[in-house]
């Protein structure tokens, strides 16, 4: 299990050997029955919620909108105003004089008033919208996929979590069994059977103990701190946390990752780019009206200013945009191909994970078949070394030894529980179950 290398850390112990100590832990809290319990569902909603990005879908939406809205006011009439003053070297003149009628003027003075109605525009206008539906929706699957990362930041902290409270625990046991192990051997030096220096070896390990549990209750202070401000609930600084069942049905079904939406979606996109790019080839037909003001107005030879009036229909065709069509289709083509690569890669390597976290679950269920028969033996092998401190035939030190055998017996089969549970949980993620 990556996660199991990548966050286990080796502690020193003393004479109890080697506590596994994952990345993620937290602090026992509060154990009274008024403390708040969470499980691991409930934090993972609450950090996705929390998540600064989690702001970003309405935005995204709220974008799309606002493009929607513009594209489909293309439809609506389109007013445009025109105007101009020039100066001209020479005008139009008849080849003999006429009454009443005056030469133009070489300064000249229009304005123009155009009203134009979209009749067909070859599909511009609704390949706009289909672009701005499916550019929102890669980037709404696109900040989905990145939240769901931030599960995975929740199962590391939870598991550490609750990796810690049982090494806690086990602690307390352990620190019980040396004090009842104490006022015994207190006993015993009071009865002449062992010395003060026996009773210096237990008192010694009970102090080492201590001092390892305050640094683990320190560091998970920290840890616990982190917690909360991933999931923004300070009560998880002193709350519960709830071990989840093991449910093997995470080993089952598809695979369900939002990655997978987003590659649709980018597929998608690309489509609707292709809508755009042959709606870019086709002509344009529209009604116009122009009414304007100027001189000279629609009569030539009316040489004063005067309103004038045109209505009609106009054809536009760009046929420069041929020219690219073909290159443009093919690069939408090779962009097809990319996001079928990146979505075999993740599969791929997804899959790779998924079988790398089986074989983890299947490895750990069977070191768990095995430790309570460990435990068991390691705890009748501890009575008997009390019997035989009693006995006198075994010293003190012996007797702790074995103390601590049983106590790494029960933190390793609390460590196999937890990352037990991990495993199945990072299936999980994987699928998305």
């Amino acid at each position: 299990m990556n996660l199991y290398i990548k966050c286990l850390t080796l502690y020193p112990w003393g004479r109890l050997g080697t506590v596994l100590l994952l990345l993620g832990v937290t602090s026992i809290g509060a154990w009274g029955q008024d403390s708040p319990k969470w499980s691991i569902e409930d934090l993972q909603q609450k950090a996705v919620a929390n998540y600064p990005m989690a702001r970003q879908y309405g935005l995204i939406e709220l974008s799309r909108d606002y493009t929607l809205s513009n594209a489909s006011k293309g439809y609506l009439p389109q007013l445009g105003l025109n105007a101009r003053a020039t100066y001209q070297s020479d005008v139009t003149q008849l080849p003999t004089a006429m009454p009443g009628v005056k030469p133009m003027n070489k300064d000249q003075y229009q304005a123009v008033l155009e009203l134009n109605q979209v009749i067909w525009d070859g599909g511009s206008i609704e390949a706009q919208k289909k672009l701005a539906k499916a550019t929102s929706d890669t980037e709404l699957k696109r900040n989905e996929a990145e939240l769901y990362t931030v599960r995975e930041r929740v199962n590391q902290l939870f598991f550490g979590t609750l990796l810690i409270e049982e090494q806690l625990r086990q602690s307390d046991i352990l620190i019980s069994e040396l004090n009842n192990n104490f006022k015994k051997i207190s006993a015993f030096v009071d009865n002449g059977i062992a010395t003060k220096s026996d009773l210096d070896v237990v008192r010694v390990e009970i102090l080492k103990v201590g001092q390892r549990r305050e640094e683990l209750k320190m560091t998970s202070s920290t840890y616990r701190e982190m917690l909360a401000s991933l999931t923004g609930l300070e009560e998880v600084k002193e709350g519960d946390l709830i071990k989840p069942r093991v449910d093997l049905n995470a080993l089952t079904g598809k695979i369900n990752r939002p990655e997978l939406g987003l590659f649709e979606a980018q597929m998608r996109l690309l489509t609707s780019q292709e809508s755009g790019i042959k709606a870019s080839t086709m002509p344009r037909l529209n009604l116009f009206l122009q009414g304007g003001y100027g001189n000279p107005g629609l009569n030539m030879l009316k040489n004063e200013f005067s309103t004038f009036y045109i209505g009609g229909v106009r054809l536009v065709w760009n046929f420069g945009s041929l020219y690219t069509r073909g290159n443009s289709l093919k690069k939408l083509e090779s962009g097809r191909e990319s996001i079928r690569v990146q979505r075999e890669t993740f599969l791929f390597n997804n899959n790779l994970a998924e079988n790398q976290q089986r074989n983890e679950v299947e490895k750990l269920a069977k070191q768990l078949a095995s430790d309570d028969e460990i435990i068991a033996i390691r705890e009748r092998i501890k009575k008997a070394a009390e019997k035989k401190v009693e006995e006198g035939t075994i010293s003190v030190s012996d007797l702790v030894r074995e103390i601590n055998a049983e106590s790494m017996a029960r933190q390793e089969r609390s460590t196999h529980e937890i990352m037990h549970l991990m495993a199945i949980y990072s299936i999980k993620y994987l699928k998305n179950n």
